[in-house]
């Protein structure tokens, strides 16, 4: 049986929408509407009612989802486990970050580890915020370093490297860079440049603004720090961001100043409690003060 079908169908048991599911599935309506049909003619059953606009589970569809999803759960769970294995055995270390490491302490941590470990097969990884905790439980990843804003991860172990704080990030000529901090209603006026809903900074930003009755002029909304810091510089705009993932060095026409009350974020290495190999013990064991 082929699991592309299953995981399609599992899907689209969720969304109830081929547009959705193609795009969790990086491929296309077609390619979607095809693997549901090739599954249906396998089980010789129809698994989805299609007499509607809203496409809904038939009576055979309902019958086999609880099936189709244990069937992924431990193909994930083999992948997963074999995958441990064989870092284990290899002394193998994967490492998935967010994209803004290079700026932290962090980063020096992991290349001092790598020259007083060099047998470490170490393996290292961007990746947007949403994606790293399912890279930790799928085993697709053996540590990950993010941030995080005060919540608790109990199920996992936690190592604190670094904490952050919010600036806003504004021209030169802004009436207000001259200022020593910035409270957030003083940026009514403004309009912001964003960085979007794959990184965990959009939330905490938007709820401050909340807070404050603020609906913001967004001109950009996007994931890249560097087009943001270019347009602020050409002055279209101000943005919110944390202090110690920027770099600055190369924009002379920015600023940077403090937002108050100020909101601190805390940059973590954390790896499952369940799951510990050499590798990761030599460098969990390396990280701590």
């Amino acid at each position: 049986m082929d699991t592309n079908k299953l995981a399609a169908f599992v899907d689209l048991a969720q969304t109830l929408s081929y547009t959705e599911t193609a795009a969790h599935r990086y491929t296309t309506q077609a390619t979607i509407s095809k693997q549901i049909m090739a599954f249906e003619k396998e089980l010789n059953v129809q698994l989805i009612d299609r007499s509607h606009r809203q496409i809904s589970l038939t009576w055979a569809g309902q019958t086999i989802l609880p099936f189709a999803r244990e069937i992924l759960g431990s193909q994930n769970a083999m992948m997963a486990e074999l995958n441990r294995q064989q870092k284990s055995r290899n002394m193998a270390l994967t490492i998935h970050s967010i994209p803004s490491i290079a700026q932290y302490k962090a980063f020096n941590l992991m290349a001092s580890f790598t020259h007083a470990y060099p047998k470490i097969d170490l393996h290292f990884a961007e990746s947007e915020t949403p994606q790293l905790l399912p890279s930790l439980n799928q085993g697709e990843s053996d540590v990950i370093f993010t941030r995080l804003f005060g919540e608790s991860k109990p199920e996992y172990d936690t190592a604190v490297i670094d904490t952050d704080r919010f600036v806003v990030v504004m021209p030169k000529g802004d009436s207000l860079a001259d200022t020593e901090k910035i409270t957030i209603d003083r940026l009514r006026t403004h309009h912001f440049l964003m960085l979007d809903e794959t990184t965990n900074l959009y939330q905490p930003v938007m709820t401050l603004l909340t807070k404050a009755n603020i609906k913001p002029k967004v001109v950009y909304k996007g994931e890249r720090i560097d087009l943001i810091l270019g347009m602020v510089s050409q002055g279209m705009g101000v943005s919110i961001m944390m202090a110690k993932s920027l770099n600055t060095a190369d924009l002379s026409g920015i600023v940077t100043v403090p937002l108050e009350p100020g909101q601190t974020s805390q940059l973590v290495f954390m790896r499952r409690k369940d799951h510990h190999t050499p590798a990761s013990d030599l460098f969990w064991s390396y990280i701590q003060p």
